[in-house]
């Protein structure tokens, strides 16, 4: 088995005398595919905040491509190549595909000597990224508000593909989604992890984790409750993890 891309290490969060995560061990590989689960309050989203520079862990350790790794904000761990996509999204609504997908990394060229935007050149390599993705948008130049919930996000992970990013974390990226819509995130989060790069979904629909995760991972109470190759489980498996019925197979997945 290759290096895996993340590894954590006992990791925990405390607030004052709340223990919201006691000890979380686990790994994502490169090209992998682990969905997170766990009832509300379980501590999956504040392991994400670690993994992504929004919290700092009270102790424990992170190793990233096989270095010690710890975000201190989200700039940090997006330079690292790390990148959460929320079900709110972070779009800018007013501005078109274009200006999106280059926001902060627009290309100029010179005329005078002045810097000017290269609009032809930024969408020109827009359409190439999105069309290798099989994402289709009818026109680059559409504002951002008027698209979809599931074009929106196909732009934000074409958007973090094209620009090397290597983990992505995804926090309920379904919830407000259609059925259609659904399916084309799910098959796109193939196409992302094809090419190398790990992704992790915290999702509450069972049907979703089992649709596209390789492992499942079940946080309860702060703990891992269970870590299992998903074609090595079921959703009865899974629920009974949850809920604290059964730790079967709360090892690593092997």
């Amino acid at each position: 088995m290759s290096e895996p891309l993340l590894v954590l290490d006992n990791v925990t969060k405390n607030y004052g005398a709340i223990e919201a995560l006691k000890g979380i061990s686990f790994s994502i590989g490169k090209g992998e595919v682990v969905a997170l689960l766990g009832d509300n309050g379980a501590g999956k989203s504040t392991l994400v905040k670690i993994i992504a520079g929004g919290l700092e862990p009270t102790s424990g350790r992170m190793l990233f491509e096989g270095k010690e790794f710890l975000a201190r904000s989200p700039a940090e761990a997006k330079a690292a190549g790390i990148e959460t996509v929320y079900q709110d999204l972070s779009l800018c609504t007013n501005v078109d595909v274009v200006a999106n997908f280059f926001m902060g990394r627009e290309i100029t060229r010179k005329v005078l000597g002045i810097p000017v935007l290269d609009e032809r050149a930024m969408e020109a390599v827009v359409g190439k990224a999105l069309a290798s993705a099989g994402t289709r948008i009818p026109s680059l130049r559409t504002n951002v508000e008027h698209l979809s919930g599931g074009q929106r996000q196909a732009i934000e992970l074409n958007r973090f593909v094209h620009w090397g990013g290597k983990l992505v974390l995804l926090d309920e990226p379904f919830a407000a989604l259609g059925v259609e819509q659904t399916r084309r995130g799910l098959d796109m989060i193939r196409q992302v992890a094809s090419q190398g790069i790990g992704v992790v979904i915290i999702t509450h629909i069972m049907q979703q984790a089992f649709q596209v995760a390789d492992r499942i991972v079940v946080i309860r109470q702060g703990v891992v409750a269970g870590d299992v190759a998903r074609n090595k489980t079921s959703p009865d498996a899974v629920i009974n993890m949850i809920t604290g019925e059964t730790l079967a197979g709360a090892g690593p997945a092997g």
